[in-house]
């Protein structure tokens, strides 16, 4: 093992809660900070400094109310810390920082999720429970006396039972069914004392922006901001952009050197976060991303376009992903007439919402519909794949989108 990984690695064991292992709650995971950018996995940053003691400080806040009989259970003398709110521009560091604060906190009851997940739960919560009848209701335990045929505090009660302190990556808001129930919801939510730690490309009053009916969405800007302390995190550099650029990002002929890159990509991209499975859900369809990290998805060509996915799965893909790596893309041969026409259908949506792609294939974007059906009008998803690789669309804003 490298020198540098180990000693991380070393530090990681010394400041990650167990139960044997008590940290310096208010140094724990401006520590790990320090010593990633003493190994050389990051570069040193003020402003991200900065942040790193405002969540250890809110940390060491929970874990204190945590103690019996201070906090939770109805029982609490104390009303619960303010939140953080930190937005930023892209490549900033927010989900690097989140992570490490999600990691090391010593709060039991916290939960780390991404928004978009989150809101997907929260309206499948609120359609069954509108399913179920009056009796099932009263044994759910969910239940919330007075609340009536209304599933907004049973959906908050559910919440709270899961967690007191919710961690939100990505947090935006571009679809009305989401702003229409978000003011009362959260309104529920922080009356039950769960403490909010949200990062977000936009500050809080412009979530939302120009959307649908909005003067219904302002109370729950309002109240963000009043439960949560806003920050921004200013940065000289987008770190995201340097990782992303500090390689390729198309990678042929296939074989194992190209799947090499592929895996070095993914881990430099990600800077070494968690890996898990996701799903994205568009028009009631579940569609199981395979791996993903830090705002990236990585899946193979077989993964979303050898299946029936369409242009609402693939805009569901861009607006949760900031990433994509495709795997193994393959020759577009007649053979594969419907893989081609989604793959086009796939690009179109990553290069609308400029999402960014990395992947590998067969033969460069001009070769790789050599013939067939489509293979003109291939042409301009092969203009498309060059331009996704210059420097000028790496460094783009993403664009949002949404039901308006």
């Amino acid at each position: 093992m490298a020198p540098s990984r180990r000693k991380r690695q070393d530090c990681e064991r010394r400041f990650t809660p167990t139960p044997g292992n008590q940290p310096d709650l208010t140094a724990s995971m401006l520590s790990i900070y320090r010593q990633r950018i003493e190994v050389g996995e990051l570069s040193p940053d003020p402003a991200q400094e900065a942040v790193a003691v405002r969540l250890d400080a809110l940390a060491a806040a929970m874990h204190r109310l945590e103690r019996p009989g201070v906090f939770g259970l109805g029982r609490s003398r104390e009303a619960p810390p303010k939140g953080l709110y930190i937005w930023g521009g892209v490549g900033r560091g927010k989900s690097m920082l989140m992570d490490l604060f999600h990691r090391t906190t010593q709060v039991t009851d916290r939960r780390r999720v991404h928004f978009h997940d989150f809101m997907l739960e929260t309206h499948a919560f609120i359609h069954a429970w509108r399913g179920l009848s009056g009796a099932d209701r009263k044994r759910h335990p969910a239940f919330v006396r007075d609340a009536g045929d209304d599933p907004i505090a049973p959906a908050a009660k559910a919440i709270r039972d899961r967690a007191r302190l919710l961690c939100f990556d990505e947090f935006h808001v571009t679809s009305i069914a989401d702003a229409m129930i978000l003011s009362r919801l959260f309104g529920h939510v922080f009356d039950r004392g769960v403490v909010m730690v949200a990062t977000s490309n936009r500050r809080p009053r412009d979530l939302y922006h120009n959307g649908i009916n909005r003067e219904l969405f302002l109370p729950f800007v309002d109240r963000l901001e009043r439960e949560m302390d806003v920050i921004e995190l200013p940065a000289a550099r987008d770190y995201r952009l340097d990782r992303l650029a500090a390689a390729p990002v198309y990678y042929t002929p296939l074989g194992p050197e190209a799947d090499a890159r592929m895996d070095e990509a993914f881990a430099r991209i990600t800077g070494g976060a968690p890996i898990q499975p996701a799903f994205i859900e568009a028009q009631g369809r579940r569609t199981d991303i395979p791996v993903h990290a830090d705002g990236c998805a990585r899946a193979s060509f077989a993964d979303l376009c050898a299946r029936p996915l369409g242009a609402a799965d693939f805009l569901a893909l861009a607006r949760r992903f900031h990433t994509v790596l495709l795997d193994r893309t393959p020759l577009l041969t007649p053979d594969r007439r419907n893989e081609a026409a989604r793959f086009v259908t796939l690009i179109d949506a990553l290069y609308e919402t400029r999402t960014k792609l990395v992947m590998s294939a067969a033969a460069p974007p001009e070769a790789l519909y050599p013939a067939g059906d489509g293979a003109f009008e291939f042409q301009r998803t092969a203009s498309r794949l060059h331009e996704m690789r210059s420097q000028a669309y790496l460094a783009g804003e993403r664009i949002e989108t949404g039901e308006r």
